[in-house]
């Protein structure tokens, strides 16, 4: 283990200004994510030793939570590794022993079960019928064409028509039907069927993005997300052990749980401000009060820093950025978090007694064949239910029992999470018993579900460029402050991490990873020539 030793005798040195004594670096980690669990332990690995995490909540992980009930563990969160290649979620998790594949091949797009590599979804009906698997394939051929068009907007820089309004849902939707409506060898009725898959398609998307609508996610930006390859793995003891291998290095001391932050005062050029901050703490050794950066907790304290790693979602950001950040943040940084888009996506698992799918079925698919001119996927209050895209079939039964784990988002994900369990219990069952044309299906013995949307800490489930947003946006909020390069004040007082800040991998657990080592990077780069 090296340490790092801070020296005061330059007077160029912008470093020598906000550090003029032999210390270490005071670094304020805000959030015990995968990306702050990230920062921290390479930090404390280079040497760094006044490392602090905050965290408003009662356990650490964010986004990442495991749910353990009798012999099965359930993730209200991340659940898959994706891909392998260079990931390096799946290789703390294949250095551990943890993995199990759950696709074969190098890709997979997803709309399936990604719970086994068996099985066939099924498609069915309001109306209680299934369609036809050859059905099902034929318009799965077509949609994934399609789906790889959107793709080429980006990668190829294919100008984008007006008629597409930029966005992935309208392109698809109108491509899609146009060539539903042409072909000559479906009948009427088939046609329709593919029509009304049209929207339940958009609506699994939807969840894989974390997007109300896929109406709202930019086609010209689309293609910029980067699909690792292999295989698709879960963790069948639980993601969180991802999380914990990340802590196991990190003493226990440094993280502070139940934290919450109220304010990150940061640029001492403020400096009345930092005074007036600093003297409400008594306690405050003089030497601290001329510090760049002030982390205000809820509890009152006040923790100097000479650097702040900000890992909160893209949603905490939206609602909270004009009240977390004194002086607040420069325009630039602040359209970048309006631009971007975040979305809930919730699951809701239902734990039944016995099964009543079959052997080979791995997922049910929610088709309403009123839907086959849809435009809209929004939904009245009284209909959230209809958002509901597909229950997924966990695999093996030997470990989880029979579970079904279904998948909602948007505002309707929202409204979701306002009902109580009993009525979503009896909603979903009323669905499934619907679309099966089985009206003996009964309740579930026990409901499971996430609430990431009206959840204050998180705001969201995660980002996706939202039309009129780029990538350029994710840039600008990954940014450090102060921006200005000859700041007579320390550099890179506060960073910006997490999922959303990482370009080609937002809304992955292994982009939260890799922007919390990527701000750490920047500070041992830092600080490499005071390292001893």
């Amino acid at each position: 283990m090296q340490s790092c030793e801070i020296s005061g005798d330059s007077t160029d040195d912008p470093l020598s200004s906000g550090l003029r004594r032999k210390r270490q670096p005071r670094i304020v980690v805000i959030g015990a994510g995968l990306a702050g669990l990230s920062a921290a332990k390479a930090l404390l690995e280079s040497g760094f030793t006044d490392v602090t995490i905050l965290e408003a909540t009662d356990r650490i992980g964010g986004r990442v939570q495991s749910v353990k009930l009798e012999h099965a563990t359930f993730e209200l969160g991340a659940t898959w590794i994706h891909g392998s290649h260079g990931n390096p979620v799946y290789h703390l998790a294949e250095d551990n022993g943890l993995l199990e594949e759950t696709t074969d091949g190098e890709r997979s797009v997803g709309r399936i079960s990604l719970y086994s590599k068996n099985g066939v979804a099924y498609h069915l009906t309001n109306n209680g019928q299934r369609i036809p698997k050859d059905v099902v394939e034929e318009f799965s051929d077509l949609y994934n064409e399609v789906y790889n068009l959107t793709q080429e907007f980006f990668q190829r820089g294919k100008p984008v028509n007006a008629e597409s309004q930029n966005s992935v849902g309208v392109f698809t939707r109108d491509v899609v039907r146009k060539r539903v409506k042409a072909d000559p060898d479906d009948t009427e009725a088939v046609k329709r069927l593919k029509l009304a898959m049209i929207q339940q398609y958009l609506k699994v998307e939807s969840c894989e993005s974390s997007s109300h609508s896929m109406d709202e996610v930019s086609l010209s930006e689309f293609g910029e997300w980067t699909e690792i390859p292999g295989a698709h793995h879960i963790i069948p003891c639980g993601f969180i052990k991802i999380v914990e291998i990340l802590a196991r290095s990190i003493p226990e001391s440094v993280i502070q749980l139940r934290k919450p932050v109220k304010c990150i005062h940061w640029n001492q050029s403020v400096s009345k401000e930092i005074e007036r901050v600093a003297d409400h703490n008594s306690d405050l050794p003089e030497e601290d009060k001329g510090s760049d950066v002030f982390v205000e907790c809820e509890d009152c304290e006040f923790i100097p820093a000479d650097h702040v790693i900000v890992t909160v979602s893209l949603g905490v950001l939206k609602k909270r950025h004009e009240s977390l950040f004194h002086p607040r943040l420069p325009e630039e940084k602040v359209l970048a978090i309006e631009k971007l888009g975040i979305s809930t996506t919730d699951k809701i698992f239902l734990e039944f007694e016995e099964p009543f799918w079959s052997s080979e079925c791995n997922s049910i698919q929610f088709v309403w064949e009123d839907e086959a001119e849809s435009e809209s996927l929004t939904y009245p209050e009284e209909l959230w239910y209809k958002k509901i895209c597909s229950f997924d079939v966990l695999y093996p039964p030997e470990r989880y029992g029979y579970v079904l784990s279904g998948w909602i988002c948007g505002e309707e994900a929202l409204i979701m999470e306002k009902c109580d369990d009993e009525t979503v219990a009896e909603t979903c069952t009323e669905m499934l018993r619907k679309f099966t044309g089985n009206p003996n299906i009964p309740k579930p013995r026990r409901i499971l579900r996430s609430s990431w949307g009206s959840n204050p800490n998180f705001r969201g489930s995660y980002s996706y460029t939202q039309v009129g947003s780029s990538g350029a946006d994710v840039e600008k909020l990954a940014k450090p402050l102060p921006y200005a390069e000859s700041s007579k004040t320390t550099p890179m007082q506060v960073m910006f991490s997490g999922e959303a800040t990482h370009r080609k991998y937002y809304s992955t657990t292994h982009g939260a990873v890799l922007s919390g080592q990527r701000e750490a990077a920047h500070l041992i780069e830092m600080y490499q020539h005071l390292l001893q």
